[in-house]
């Protein structure tokens, strides 16, 4: 038993009660809550923490320790640089200019579209992608007087499988880089490849589904290419510097492997330098109100959610149920690298399909932690972090609820008048995540295993 775990038991103690079953109540309530939508999910995990804390699972000192700050740093600070180069109006200008250059047909428009939010979600992340495109689909939506689900289902499909692609792209990524230490380069070559293939797959899919829907009357295509693009930039200043420090932060991730220097550090520093560069010449109110404007931005309920989330699986961490469950899983794959990795693949698709994907893999990371010694070490290990990374990504597709991004977009939906049936996505997301995962495990046997 490991000195965290003995801690805890005594901690437990005081209150008369077992660790390992009180951390699991917690952590299934916790889920349980989650999955049924009727609270916050941030005000359950904040609930759950406290309770694991109070209740004496792990001390607040084991609590802290437990949050991975590398990940709220990353994405904090890649929050700040997006909100600060959005004022440009340089995602506006893209999404009208890409609108354009297909003469304004809806079908055209939608893959256009699907591609230029896989692209982004791939290197700002795809919660904030959907946030500036799922908007702008709207505006073009109406004035072609086309169906917008489409476009929704179309843009939820591309953020997940853009957001595979790259270490920033989507959380679970971004949860598994900061754990494991895997580097940017490394997911952008060992997941980019297989998120290109799945991307263009869909888009043959995507033309089947809804081409014959997708026709709009020449006038209505006529006001779509009135637009000026040109007049979406508010602020050419701005975007200069903006994209300099966003192509310097990549860069960043990149160079810094090199360098031990964490992807957290470099977006926090990236964002740091943006908004001393934008408030340069101001004075002292004028500085106040841009750097509120930036963190007003900040989705500062989903970096508590994180933090909750990770206290509330720490708490079974020290109590030893991950090792638990990980032993079951090693008897059940025998220790077998490639069986451990195509199990790890289709259980985080499935379950991520279920419940949100971002705890899911909060909760796996220390798990497959555990198998390292049994499976043979971190090189045989590798190939099952890509799975799990590969299965909890492209798994957030299978469901409405399945990652963040969905959850924004039916909201996003919602509010503009669009309600999004969880049967009516499930019909399409699910198969289309099953053929997905199908393309993902030939690509595991093919990179890792043949």
């Amino acid at each position: 038993m490991s000195a965290g775990t003995t801690e805890a038991a005594g901690q437990a103690v005081i209150f008369g009660l077992d660790p390992l079953w009180l951390s699991t109540a917690i952590l299934v309530v916790s889920y349980a809550v989650l999955l049924s939508e009727k609270v916050n999910r941030t005000v359950v995990a904040l609930l759950g923490a406290g309770v694991v804390i109070i209740t004496g699972v792990v001390s607040q000192a084991q609590a802290f320790a437990g949050i991975d700050f590398n990940t709220i740093a990353l994405l904090t600070g890649m929050m700040i640089i997006v909100a600060v180069t959005r004022v440009s109006g340089v995602f506006e200008f893209v999404a009208i200019w890409s609108a354009k250059r297909v003469k304004a047909d809806p079908l055209g428009i939608l893959i256009v579209l699907s591609v230029v939010t896989a692209v982004f979600s791939a290197f700002l992340d795809n919660l904030t992608t959907v946030l500036l495109i799922v908007p702008i689909a709207f505006l073009i939506v109406e004035k072609l007087n086309v169906s917008p689900y489409p476009f929704l289902f179309s843009q939820i499909l591309a953020s997940n499988i853009g957001g595979t692609a790259t270490l920033i792209g989507d959380p679970p990524n971004i949860l598994i880089g900061s754990a494991t230490g895997l580097t940017f380069t490394q997911f952008l070559f060992q997941l980019g490849p297989v998120a290109l293939f799945v991307l263009i797959v869909m888009i043959p899919i995507f033309r089947w589904l809804w081409g014959k829907e997708m026709v709009a009357t020449p006038e209505r295509r006529e006001s779509i290419m009135r637009f000026r693009e040109a007049d979406c930039i508010t602020d050419r200043k701005l975007l200069v510097k903006s994209l300099t420090v966003l192509v310097c932060v990549i860069l960043g991730f990149i160079i810094g492997e090199h360098y031990h220097i964490r992807p957290g550090t470099t977006a926090m520093f990236g964002a740091a330098v943006l908004l001393l560069v934008t408030m340069i010449g101001e004075d002292d109110k004028a500085q106040a109100a841009r750097l509120h404007e930036a963190l007003i931005e900040v989705e500062w309920s989903a970096l508590l959610f994180f933090m909750g989330l990770f206290v509330i699986v720490a708490g079974v961490e020290h109590a030893g149920l991950l090792n638990i469950l990980g032993d079951a899983l090693m008897d059940f794959t025998g220790g077998d690298p490639a069986r451990t990795a195509y199990a790890t693949l289709w259980l985080a698709a499935i379950v991520s399909a279920a419940v949100d994907n971002i705890p899911f893999v909060a909760t796996m990371i220390p798990l497959v932690e555990s198998m390292q010694a049994e499976i043979g070490g971190a090189a045989a290990l590798e190939p099952v972090w890509w799975a799990l990374a590969l299965g909890a990504c492209l798994g957030g597709n299978g469901s409405l609820i399945g990652a963040a991004a969905n959850v924004m977009v039916s909201g996003l939906g919602e509010r503009a008048g669009y309600p999004i049936s969880f049967a009516a996505f499930l019909k399409i997301g699910l198969p289309l995540m099953i053929l997905s995962i199908v393309i993902a495990n030939i690509y595991m046997y093919l990179r890792h295993f043949a």
